[in-house]
């Protein structure tokens, strides 16, 4: 199935001035509704985002308890009698905000008992809180290999102390990314692990209109070569001492101002399905449901659920590329 919705991509990236499912393909981009989390306490949960960012605020959204960032975005909270699973892993791996200042934020949190998770920087077991406090990455990337870093440290590369990202551990377990020094403080992202990071982005192009962006150094994948082996090398600054895994990456997947950032699957196993683990499910906005219902069904994409209602909204559920719900709301 996936192989050949793949191949739809080809016909509509090498055909004609109009592909042959123009009303479908001329859809536009879905924007990005919300992030759904499970929760034991969704009041604390909110509770403890209001306070830790300061532009947020308690709300509802269809009668469910829910958090609002400042451009509209929203995590709703779904109330759970165990704690949420956070393993096998999903393809969700954290979610983010944008601070203004991250070396304040990471001093606020500190204050008010905030559990901050260390970066280790590859370096006999050394640890920051944020990145700017170690080497910088070279070539747009996030992170040194041993290499990269031996070189840093042989040409007395010092550490930025400005931009950077960090990581605090919210409620239910949550992994929470701050990272500046941006314009305004938001939620600007959730992070992801992909099986095949290219031909995520291709389903992604196909079937949910994303425009595909590829770096100054990547060229525009097909399916015929979007399938690569994962990088070799593991890189830090990193939450696990062993390092992680970079290349490849995809930063390119944009739904409103809120991003999806992708790198490859860490492990040897698939993804999990991520229904009924911590990062549940997220929610893209749609005008027009019945046109991508059509759309969905023509490329063969997995419905997880025919079109429901939540609250006075039309929603349906599908499955993306390595087993994340997706659903989307229309709010028209």
């Amino acid at each position: 199935m996936i192989r050949a919705s793949l191949g739809l991509l080809l016909v509509v990236m090498a055909g004609g001035d109009k592909p042959f499912w123009s009303s479908q393909s001329s859809l536009p981009t879905p924007g990005f509704h919300h992030l759904h989390l499970n929760s034991i306490n969704p009041e604390a949960a909110i509770d403890f985002y209001t306070k830790q960012f300061a532009t947020t605020a308690k709300t509802t959204f269809a009668g469910q308890l829910a958090l609002r960032s400042p451009n509209n975005v929203l995590v709703l909270f779904n109330q759970v009698t165990a704690p949420p699973a956070t393993q096998p892993q999903t393809a969700f791996w954290h979610f983010g905000w944008h601070v203004t200042d991250v070396h304040k934020s990471m001093q606020a949190f500190i204050e008010r008992g905030v559990t901050l998770l260390p970066l280790y920087t590859g370096d006999a077991g050394g640890t920051v809180f944020t990145s700017a406090d170690t080497w910088p990455g070279s070539g747009g990337a996030l992170g040194l290999t041993q290499a990269g870093i031996a070189d840093a440290k042989a040409r007395g590369v010092t550490p930025t102390l400005a931009a950077g990202f960090a990581y605090l551990r919210g409620p239910d377990d949550a992994m929470v990314e701050y990272q500046g020094n941006m314009p305004a403080e938001r939620f600007n992202h959730v992070h992801m692990f992909q099986d095949q990071p290219f031909c995520a982005q291709i389903w992604y192009q196909t079937h949910l209109n994303v425009p595909v962006r590829p770096a100054a150094n990547q060229s525009i994948r097909t399916a015929e070569n979007c399938r690569v082996e994962r990088g070799p090398d593991s890189t830090w600054p990193a939450l696990d001492h062993t390092g992680m895994y970079r290349t490849p990456s995809i930063t390119s997947t944009t739904f409103g101002d809120v991003s999806l950032f992708w790198y490859m699957n860490q492990g040897s196993a698939p993804a999990a399905p991520t229904r009924g683990h911590l990062m549940d499910h997220i929610a893209l906005s749609v005008t027009d449901l019945d046109a991508w219902v059509a759309k969905l069904r023509a490329g063969g994409v997995t419905f997880l659920q025919q079109p429901y209602t939540v609250g006075e909204f039309r929603a349906l559920m599908i499955e993306g590329p390595s087993r994340e719900a997706i659903e989307l709301i229309e709010t028209r």
